[in-house]
């Protein structure tokens, strides 16, 4: 058992009562012979036997499936949603493991009765079976219940703030395409992880550390670093845009749609092919840029913008686009939703950094025709209609104009200065508080602070 598990299963001596399977306690309850006394003390075997029957149910029944009100009340706490989705994930598994178990009570009651060696041993290949369900088991809850757990911690408001952050891009996603689709629920879950990047787990995908077994809602991965200063929070609409071109129906037409595209404008085979294994990526940054506005750009670079030799390396394999390219593709979206003068700074800004792709290990032929396949893949991405959102473009249902970005800059002084930022889009207050700190118009931390108590308290 877990460190976690053994915290859980004391936080619910009391609810797990109700769990037990049947029988447990019944033989004493009963008068149930007591161990029998030997020439040479006490029956050593009688008890344990017992105690293999009740160690297996006490264990059952502590996982069992989580409770709302196990969670302590209050904005940041899990949902009732997330709670419901991931116990139809436990139920399946518990079922299993309490059939396992009840296989081992009635097997111990065997062995205790007939104390033979062919009864011993079936109750020992039972027990041995039961504990591979209680690891399949343990595994999907231990992993579930410290998510959840972190928004009882310090950082819940922090988390919190990011989930609204996520639904609101889904919202944004999903009133814009043409055609009338629900949104998706439950909506994306955030928690914490330490380490440089952050990362999603998209909805059905099936994990290796829940066993193989379908994860149940979008889970946004956000280092500890990011959650401290959130205008580098682009992360969040970047990994939402992963979930989204898979609920959006787009993961299988893109990648085909970009190789089309490239191909038939004469690009070499190997450029399209390449372009097409990066589409993923390509369609989080891009998605990104939609969602949140110019100041995302900003945020990107804060990622990819390390050593030269780092930003210009070339791997054959990876599903990123070669950092390099990956802020010049952003520049080229943003010169075409009509920030045309924001998109030049950005460029002579990036290529100041960085002057010399050919100084790296990209692909001559992958240099070389930079310039017109990066518009083309933008092109296929976010102008091309596609019939999954109602014959749509990309850009046409996730719009930022002008006016969003004047929004953006009265909320960014608004916000340093402690004043409500009115009624803005949440995903908004991300470029919000990069507008604020490149602008200097308050401290980081205070800064920071505004952001999440704006969010927490929506």
């Amino acid at each position: 058992m877990t460190p976690t598990t053994h915290r859980r299963a004391a936080a619910r001596s009391t609810a797990t009562a109700s769990r037990r399977p049947r029988g447990d306690g019944r033989a004493a309850r009963r008068g149930a012979p007591r161990a029998p006394q030997g020439p040479g003390g006490p029956d050593v075997l009688g008890p344990w036997i017992r105690a293999q029957s009740v160690n297996v149910r006490r264990h059952a029944a502590a996982l069992g499936p989580f409770r709302r009100e196990e969670f302590e009340a209050g904005p940041a706490t899990v949902t009732e949603g997330h709670v419901q989705a991931t116990n139809e994930l436990i139920e399946a598994l518990w079922r299993g493991l309490m059939g396992a178990t009840t296989q081992v009570t009635q097997a111990a009651a065997r062995a205790q009765s007939e104390r033979s060696t062919p009864a011993l041993q079936q109750m020992l290949v039972l027990k041995e079976r039961a504990h591979e369900w209680v690891r399949a088991t343990e595994r999907v809850w231990d992993f579930y219940f410290e998510l959840f757990t972190q928004r009882q911690s310090q950082f819940g408001p922090w988390l919190l703030a990011c989930d609204r952050i996520a639904l609101n891009c889904y919202q944004a996603a999903f009133t814009g395409i043409a055609s009338t689709r629900p949104v998706p629920a439950p909506g994306p879950f955030s928690y914490m992880r330490t380490g440089f990047s952050p990362a999603t787990f998209r909805r059905g995908v099936r994990l290796t550390r829940l066993g193989r077994l379908p994860n149940p809602f979008p889970l946004v991965q956000l280092p500890y670093h990011r959650l401290v200063s959130p205008w580098t929070l682009g992360a969040v609409l970047h990994e939402c845009s992963h979930n989204l071109q898979n609920d959006l129906g787009l993961a299988r037409v893109l990648p085909v749609a970009i190789e089309r595209r490239l191909t038939t404008a004469g690009l070499p085979t190997s450029v399209a092919r390449t372009w097409r294994r990066w589409n993923r990526e390509a369609f989080a940054d891009l998605s990104g840029l939609l969602l949140g506005g110019p100041a995302i750009v900003g945020s990107l670079m804060d990622v990819v913008g390390r050593a030269p030799r780092t930003v210009t390396a070339y791997s054959s394999t990876g599903p990123h686009p070669t950092p390099w390219l990956r802020t010049l593709l952003s520049v080229e979206l943003l010169r075409r939703m009509g920030f045309e003068q924001e998109a030049a700074r950005q460029r002579r800004a990036w290529l100041r950094l960085y002057p010399d792709p050919r100084a790296g290990t990209m692909p001559r032929q992958l240099v070389a025709t930079h310039p017109e396949a990066i518009a083309l893949v933008v092109d296929a991405i976010c102008f091309q209609p596609y019939a999954s959102l109602g014959g749509q473009s990309l850009a046409a249902s996730v719009r930022f104009e002008p006016k969003h970005q004047a929004m953006v800059e009265q909320a960014a002084r608004r916000l340093a200065s402690g004043t409500d930022p009115g009624v803005l889009p949440s995903r908004f207050l991300i470029a919000a508080a990069r507008v604020a700190l490149d602008r200097r118009y308050a401290r980081p931390g205070v800064i920071a602070r505004r952001f999440y108590d704006e969010l927490v308290e929506r």
